[in-house]
């Protein structure tokens, strides 16, 4: 899985922050309709738990790779906490 995010810091300084916001792609070399479909709402639902900690504003695209059709809901849990923790702790 591939992980981009976009922190966006163009707010007047009253204005509310925007909350967090998520976009998935997974295309056909993932497999079939229903694989496709079938990680789509595995990544939504772990990306769901973790947007409280992801920046207000930032935009995030989760790619899922065609590895992501075999890999149970644990893995792509741990795969997106790795690939977070990556990008918003970078040492």
């Amino acid at each position: 899985m591939v992980l981009h995010l976009l922190v966006r810091d163009d707010r007047a300084d009253d204005a509310p922050a925007a909350p967090a916001r998520v976009g998935f792609v997974v295309n056909k070399a993932v497999g079939n309709a229903v694989l496709r479909n079938r990680v789509h709402r595995r990544l939504r639902a772990v990306l769901a738990t973790r947007l409280p900690d992801l920046p207000a504003g930032s935009l995030t695209v989760v790619r899922a790779l065609p590895s992501s059709a075999s890999a149970s809901y644990d893995e792509l849990a741990a795969d997106v906490d790795g690939a977070l923790r990556r990008i918003l702790d970078p040492r």
